[in-house]
Parts: C-alpha cells; sequence; structure tokens
C-alpha cells in the first residue's frame, strides 16, 4: 500500500495543479462523502503545497511595527483542505458547485486532494431528491463560506453537545488556561 501511495503521488506531482479524474481513487471515501456514479457529478484533483502561507508583500514592504513584519512563518486560519475546495470553487464557479473533498495521498512538498463537484442544471441532479438540495441558490459557494466537512472543522463546529465550545485549542484544560492566562507583553 505504501508503495502505491508512493507512486501515486509521483505521478500527481507530475499533472497539473489541478486535473479533472474520470473517477474516484478512493471509490468508498468519495461515496462517504456524497458522490454517485451517475451524471452530473465531476471530481478534480488539486494540489495544494504544505507548511504555512506567505505574506504577499511587495518589494518586501511590511509597514507597520515590528510585531507585523512576519513574512514566512504566518499560520493560515483555514485547513489546506479547504483551501483546496475554495481554488476549485473558483476554477468552476459558473458551472458547478462543491460538495466536499477527501485526502488521496501527499508527500513533502504536497497535499493531494480529490474534490466532488455537482452540476446544478443537470437533470439528473435535479430529479434526485437526495441530492436537488443542491440546487437552490443559496448554496452558491458554500466552500468560500465554510459550509463544506472541511470548512466546519476550521471553524470548530465538529462536535456537539454542552460545553464543546470549550474545547476549542487542544483541551478544555488548554482553553481554560488560554483565557485566564494575564499575558504582559514587553511592547505594548
Amino acid at each position: 500500500m505504501l508503495f502505491l501511495l508512493r507512486l501515486r503521488t509521483w505521478e500527481f506531482r507530475q499533472q497539473r495543479v489541478i486535473v479533472r479524474v474520470p473517477r474516484p481513487t478512493r471509490p468508498e471515501k468519495a461515496r462517504r462523502v456524497g458522490f454517485k456514479s451517475k451524471q452530473g457529478f465531476v471530481i478534480y484533483r488539486v494540489r495544494v503545497r504544505r507548511g504555512c502561507r506567505k505574506k504577499q508583500v511587495p518589494k518586501g514592504a511590511t509597514y507597520g511595527k515590528p510585531k507585523n513584519h512576519g513574512v514566512n512563518q504566518l499560520k493560515h486560519k483555514r485547513n489546506l483542505q479547504a483551501i483546496a475546495e475554495t481554488r476549485i470553487g473558483k476554477r468552476v464557479a459558473k458551472a458547478l458547485r462543491v460538495l466536499g473533498s477527501y485526502w488521496v495521498g501527499q508527500d513533502s512538498t504536497f497535499k493531494f486532494y480529490e474534490v466532488i463537484c455537482i452540476d446544478p442544471h443537470h437533470k439528473a441532479i435535479r430529479r434526485d431528491p437526495k441530492v436537488n438540495w443542491i440546487c437552490d441558490p443559496v448554496h452558491k459557494h458554500r466552500e468560500c463560506r465554510g459550509l463544506t466537512s472541511a470548512g466546519k472543522k476550521h471553524r470548530g463546529l465538529r462536535g456537539r453537545g454542552h460545553g464543546f465550545a470549550k474545547t476549542i485549542g487542544g483541551s478544555k484544560s488548554a482553553s481554560w488556561k488560554r483565557r485566564n492566562t494575564l499575558q504582559l507583553h514587553r511592547k505594548r
């Protein structure tokens, strides 16, 4: 299995950043996300660079105080899977809606995801009562608003029940400690 994954990632690296694929690489995972092998469903594979995001600084001018001069080690608020979905959503915005995505491979530099898109104007989709909710205009650009599964994860909406909001940041004790620790920075 490891050899197969290594071979796949090598193959994915040779291709373009966004590639349309004829069938899912992981059919069982695709079906759990909501894929059906019928007309109107489209799958794209997308490559996302791992690690931190760089701040865009024209000519290296960051301006402001030294505290805000960082360029390289800035941690992105969204996870890489949500970023992959957004990039696909911008690419196919006119015709398709993003349903969800799943991981298919990674190496030291990139992560690869397959994103499931749906054509809301296709008759097969409009007639299917289990999927036709996505045809409603309110579901346009749901990936940009954090409404997919990956988007809800980075928004901290995965859990349920009383007190779940207090676990964001690792655990209840970690979030309590962060909220109750007074930090007096040298420059303030």
